[in-house]
């Protein structure tokens, strides 16, 4: 009877589980989901973990989950269990530990995990480590959950803060647990070490010293038996992976070189001693064993690499292994190892203090280059089919492209060690080699070799970044060799791409110009778009750059962007437009105007044309793309226009205005062809500031329209950029104009309110972070017009409502919108500029501000607090303490009654009243104190281990719900 008592208590636990497990419908496993979270946190979750760990009848996953659980309750609900109860449960947990001495060991795993966590919060047990000795290890069958115990306390301790002890306890408690231990736990593991020739290969045992490393003194490891123990199982199969990460350990710990001098020269005869280790697994193919020798001989090079740069002699042996890994390492899986290596050596190197080692580290860096471009070369597949190199690895092809661009980061480096020249000459003679073994037997459509003279291209594309434009040696003999290259898609792409990366050099050579842009200009007609791809990146680099030697072309580039700019896909068209675009940005002021009708009338006819008869979503789309490539000519075209000029290019976009504005009108539904369109406006106005005031009243009518027909946030966008170009203050902007342009936000808040009223958040995420970005700009660039205005109240109360979004961006606008406005509370404004009178706020506003406060702070209160409780993502965190610290700041009192209220709020056992009493306590003792800013720390503090240990869902928070937002305006 009182098996099947036991039994019933966890019945429904397991009922639970086992639907979790099957093949149940998906709302039998969403109510199995939410009773086993509710659970989780239950107080009877303590008996029935406790009980189906103990029963024969229950199944190895249902009695995980039970374990885990139990871990749970130790580390979040210890303050459930009496403390005259809590030796009993040490025991319990200690006797089950023994049950699974054998396994399953995710479940010994767990158990340790709860008696570490349960010694830390037991401070009342002091005999921790002799206890569980004593009891478990006695027994040579339960030796597994002592190994397994040693190895999860340090690092249960080291991450203590999520367990509810304060600071001076978590500080007094670890001394107690490992400072003091660690000598015991030495001999504990150099005795079963020695115990048997089994036990000093048992990779538990490498694992506990592992996790001892940061805690038992290096030397007292070094100089143990331990080190050898270490050093055997780098030779055995069975421990290798525990031996390799527990030498890396061991290495990485003696990162300060000055401080462990004896301790690296005791270690680096052990890791050179490896080395042989490296051509033999090469030799056998033992990746396993190749990668692990290749990460050691790694982590030794980053962690000794200021010794070698002052001792570069003597550790050369270790450089030229770290070389040898990266040499032989034929499937490229070990080589990343290696690549930070070379970066921080290359950052000493680099160093004038150590020129004489850099000049020592050249040839092994010239080694590496060689190395590199070998492993940048394209496989030549058994098969021989070309159009599939990896035959069928896609997994594989995906690894070698990402491994190429970090190989050429190590190019970089290699640059700034042994100097670019130098560096180029390398791929250079890779080409010429080629050109001259193979040149003569290319044909179309047959390039032999082809990955030879690719890999070499890539090298010199990847250290574009690191040549000086003046750079004399080595480029006059590369371009013109570049260009000549025979024409194979991946080399043709390649080689395009490398003249984009030389186009600040070109700039200052302009001779060679004409043959590269040819040959550019050329790949725009290739069969592979790729190629195409990269010729329109690499005119685009070359427009940049070159814009000066270009601008007598103008009519030719046109006819040329007229000709290729509908067969290109979007990006590519976008990628010329910029090009074009920049040189048109070089033109005189009195050709602007012709230039630009020359370039964008053909474009906007198509865009009327495309109107005319879009309907479908892809002719949306382009009809959206379309706009976007005049917003590129609006961006990078900005004369300099002296005052009283009429500027040319607003001007032309007086011209257009009206089509943008038909388009708005005519596609009110379709949202890319609206935020295009809003962009192109939004960028006029960056770009012209105040010379488009003429546009001003027509453009403003139509995003009010357009934002009160389609509710999309886009308008928004544009009337953001109207407010901090035309608002008060700024230069040639009139009070009249000012207070019209802040009628003109007033009318679009409105129309927000209004949909938010209608509309619960959830349904408004990204109107709302948009409107809440501008209500900002308000407030920074019209402060007095802005926080006195009837509708900030509303708004103040649109942003509390705001807050019980579950997405991080609109949430941070609203917090950002919120510290910006509470800045204004105090004496000194939260804006900056040039205009000194500023930087007093009025006590009028302060005033404002303070009464805003009182009509929404606690509800503004409850909602952060209850956001960073349950609710909030992590990335949100920052700012909503930073909002607290600024009502704080403003009214201490007040603010520390509204936070008290939440508190009182919280369900009933999530938090106990002692834990609540101590952190009121604190912000009291702050505030009488004045010590108003170490509030944030403890509101964060309280707020981070409340959702540590409630792990609550994100809604049925009781009276913590928010209410709805209304609004009557």
């Amino acid at each position: 009877m009182a098996s099947n008592g036991i039994q019933q208590v966890f019945a429904p636990v397991l009922a639970a589980h086992n639907t979790m497990q099957s093949g149940a419908d998906r709302s039998q496993k969403e109510q199995a989901h939410i009773f086993l979270e509710q659970f989780q946190k239950s107080e009877e979750a303590w008996t029935a973990t406790l009980a189906m760990l103990e029963s024969n009848s229950v199944d190895a996953a249902a009695k995980l989950f039970a374990a885990t659980t139990l871990k749970g309750k130790i580390v979040y609900d210890l303050h459930q269990v009496p403390k005259e109860s809590l030796s009993s449960l040490r025991d319990s947990i200690m006797r089950n530990l023994a049950t699974f001495h054998a396994g399953p060991k995710p479940i010994r795993l767990q158990l340790c995990v709860c008696l570490a966590n349960l010694a830390i919060q037991m401070t009342e047990w002091k005999d921790v480590l002799p206890l569980i000795v004593s009891t478990l290890g006695s027994n040579p069958s339960t030796l597994p959950c002592v190994l397994d115990f040693l190895r999860v306390l340090p690092e249960e301790v080291t991450h203590g803060r999520k367990i509810n002890l304060t600071e001076s306890e978590l500080t007094i408690r670890t001394s107690e647990l490992i400072e003091e231990n660690a000598p015991q736990a030495l001999a504990l593991l150099v005795q079963y070490a020695q115990s048997s020739p089994a036990a000093a290969q048992n990779p538990q045992l490498l694992n506990c010293i592992t996790s001892w490393m940061r805690e038992i003194p290096l030397d007292d490891i070094v100089n143990s038996p331990l080190l050898q123990v270490i050093v055997d199982a780098l030779s055995a199969s069975e421990p290798f992976d525990a031996a390799v990460e527990c030498m890396c350990a061991l290495i990485a710990e003696t990162k300060d070189v000055d401080e462990t001098m004896q301790t690296i020269l005791a270690l680096y005869p052990h890791v050179m001693g490896l080395r042989p280790k490296i051509a033999e697994a090469a030799q056998e193919e033992d990746a396993e064993v190749y990668r692990g020798i290749a990460k050691i001989f790694a982590e030794a090079g980053e962690s000794w690499v200021l010794l070698i740069a002052r001792l570069p002699a003597e550790f050369r042996a270790l450089v030229e292994a770290v070389l040898e890994t990266a040499a032989l390492d034929k499937e490229r899986d070990a080589i990343s190892h290696t690549f930070k290596f070379w970066y921080d050596l290359k950052q000493y190197l680099t160093l004038e203090k150590y020129n004489q080692a850099r000049l020592q580290s050249i040839d092994v860096y010239a080694k590496l280059v060689d190395i590199m471009i070998g492993h940048l070369q394209y496989p030549t597949p058994e098969s021989g089919d070309e159009k599939d190199l990896f035959e069928g690895d896609r997994e594989q092809e995906e690894k070698f492209r990402e491994f190429r661009h970090q190989m050429g980061d190590v190019l970089k480096d290699c640059c700034e060690v042994m100097g670019v020249a130098e560096c180029l000459k390398k791929p250079y003679d890779l080409i010429e080699a080629w050109v001259q073994t193979f040149g003569a037997q290319t044909a179309p459509n047959h390039v032999p070799h082809w990955q030879k003279l690719e890999a070499p291209l890539f090298a010199v594309r990847a250290m574009g970044r690191m040549v000086p434009p003046d750079e004399s040696t080595m480029l006059p003999r590369l371009i013109p060799l570049i260009v000549q290259i025979p024409d194979h898609n991946k080399v043709r792409f390649q080689a395009v791409m490398a003249l984009g990366r030389y186009t600040e050099w070109t700039a200052q050579h302009p001779d060679t110009l004409q043959d590269q842009l040819n040959f550019i200009m050329a790949a725009f007609g290739h069969s592979t778009k790729d190629v195409i791809r990269a010729a329109a990146l690499s005119f685009k680099f070359f427009c940049n750059d070159c814009a000066t030697l270009l601008v007598g072309f103008t009519v030719q580039l046109q006819q040329f962007y007229a000709t290729h700019l509908n067969a290109l896909p979007i990006s590519s068209q976008e990628e010329i437009t910029e090009g074009v675009a920049s040189v048109l940005a070089r033109l005189p002021v009195d050709q602007v105007y012709g230039a630009l009708k020359l370039y964008l009338d053909p474009v906007v006819q198509g865009l009327v044309n495309i109107a005319g008869q879009a309907k479908e979503e892809a002719e949306l789309k382009l009809l959206a793309d379309n706009v976007n490539l005049l917003t590129i000519f609006f961006e990078l075209v900005k004369p300099q226009v002296a005052p009283g000029q009429e500027h040319p290019v607003v001007k032309y976009c007086q011209e257009i205005f009206p089509i943008l504005a038909n388009i708005i009108t005519h596609f009110k539904d379709s949202i890319p062809v609206l935020e295009r369109v809003c962009r192109c406006w939004r960028y006029m106005i960056l770009s012209y500031r105040t010379a488009m005031q003429p546009l001003l009243p027509e453009l403003a009518n139509k995003l009010t329209a357009g934002f009160e027909n389609s509710k999309q946030g886009c308008f928004l966008w544009a009337t953001a950029s109207i407010v901090r170009e035309f608002s008060q203050g700024q230069d040639e902007v009139n009070p009249s104009l000012a207070n019209s342009v802040f009628q003109f936000y007033e009318q679009q808040a409105t129309t927000f309110l209004r949909v938010l009223n209608d509309l619960p958040p959830e349904q408004l995420p990204d109107l709302i972070e948009d409107f809440f970005r501008l209500a900002a700009d308000m407030v920074l660039y019209s402060p007095a017009e802005s926080i006195m205005s009837p509708l900030m109240e509303t708004v103040l109360l649109a942003a509390c409502s705001s807050l019980t979004l579950l997405k991080e961006e609109p949430i941070i606008a609203t917090l950002h919108f919120l510290r910006d406005m509470l800045g204004y509370g105090r004496n000194s404004s939260p804006s900056s500029s040039f205009d000194n009178s500023r930087h007093e706020v009025p006590a009028h506003i302060q005033v404002r501000v303070k009464q805003l406060v009182m009509v929404a702070g606690v509800q503004l209160v409850q909602r952060i607090m209850t956001g960073m409780m349950y609710s909030f993502p992590e990335g949100c965190f920052a700012d909503s303490s930073g909002v607290l610290l600024d009502l704080f700041e403003l009214m201490p009192d007040q603010v520390s009654s509204w936070v008290q209220a939440t508190v009182s709020m919280l369900p009933a056992g999530s938090i106990t009243p002692q834990e609540s009493e101590r952190f009121l306590n604190n912000i009291r003792q702050r505030i009488q104190t004045g010590d108003i800013r170490m509030i944030r720390t403890i509101l964060q503090d309280f707020t981070t281990s409340y959702r540590r240990r409630n792990v609550a869902p994100r809604e049925g928070l009781g009276r913590l719900e928010a209410s709805r937002f209304r609004f009557s305006g």
